[in-house]
């Protein structure tokens, strides 16, 4: 078995690829910021190492010794400046890639985003062949395509670079869309946008680590992969499930379209240019999430990669209501 070194293992994605790595019989290093960090990581049977995302050496330290290295560390946060999520997204993205190819490691998988493809049009039946989107109004969206346009660059024969881009993460242990929908409802500030009924595609973070690991063993140097939970759902369906796992029923309010995409045009000019803290009520993300058809066509990767889901929507949802 293989020594591999892990970006952000303390985060729902990295903690469970983590845990995948160990049962597998890796060795796994894990990039650790912080003591809280390191003690997630070390708890799942990590080696933790201390250092940071915008420290070279610290980086290269960590990395040493490594066949294989996985980044899946990235601001996801709804709220943040341009430069918060530069430094963290692409700075931070270039900086691991010179870390790792320093250190010696021969092979880097990049979780990378649908949310790169996105500025605020509709994603039908969209492929790898897709063009990122550097130039979204959204600083998520735009930071992860530069991202990735700087990892695929850095592909090489000593270096081998893949990228694989899950699409909506959900499962048990998530940290940021389950979380975030139950303190929206609570606080009464949850609506439709339109009437929700549009299609979505999703993946589990099972299917996700499994992607991820097909990707490691089986991908192309300087390719792309999308994996999801194979077939599309409408959203209003999906996340009235969601929040019923968690016994919380969804509202019925509704926000028309053309509404909330007026809101989020003038609270992301207000928060930019008061350089407010958090998010608008209604930013980009989270209005293209809402009201856009998002589908995936993952033929790629199941051809190359012999991917497919390994949990369903049904079991995924069982298991979050315990």
């Amino acid at each position: 078995m293989s020594v591999v070194f892990v970006t952000g293992g303390s985060g729902f994605v990295g903690g469970r690829l983590i845990a995948r790595l160990v049962a597998d019989g890796h060795t796994v290093r894990a990039l650790a910021r912080s003591d809280t960090a390191a003690a997630r990581v070390g708890a799942l049977g990590a080696v933790a190492v201390r250092g940071d995302m915008d420290d070279v050496a610290s980086l290269r330290t960590a990395a040493q010794g490594s066949d294989l290295a996985f980044h899946c560390a990235a601001r996801t946060t709804r709220g943040g400046s341009r430069a918060a999520f530069w430094a963290d997204n692409v700075d931070g993205t270039a900086n691991v890639v010179r870390a790792t190819r320093e250190a010696g490691v021969r092979r880097l998988v990049h979780v990378g985003t649908e949310a790169a493809l996105m500025a605020g049009q509709a994603l039908v039946g969209v492929d790898e062949t897709a063009a990122l989107r550097p130039d979204s109004p959204a600083h998520y969206a735009s930071s992860k395509a530069a991202a990735e346009q700087f990892v695929l660059a850095a592909n090489s024969a000593e270096f081998e670079t893949i990228v694989l881009r899950p699409r909506f993460v959900w499962g048990a242990g998530d940290t940021t869309v389950l979380p975030e929908l139950l303190a929206t409802v609570a606080a009464g500030r949850f609506a439709w946008i339109g009437d929700g009924r549009h299609l979505i595609d999703t993946t589990h973070i099972d299917n996700v680590i499994e992607g991820l690991c097909l990707a490691a063993e089986r991908g192309r140097p300087g390719e792309v992969y999308f994996v999801t939970d194979g077939e599309p759902v409408v959203f209003r369906e999906f996340i009235t499930e969601l929040l019923a796992t968690q016994d919380v029923t969804a509202p019925t309010r509704s926000v028309p379209a053309g509404v909330a995409k007026v809101a989020a045009g003038v609270g992301e000019a207000v928060w930019r240019g008061l350089r407010l803290k958090g998010a608008p009520p209604v930013d980009y993300m989270s209005l293209w999430l809402s009201s856009k058809e998002c589908t995936i066509d993952t033929t790629k990767a199941r051809t190359e990669l012999g991917y497919a889901p390994v949990r369903t929507r049904t079991a995924g949802f069982a298991e979050l209501r315990g």
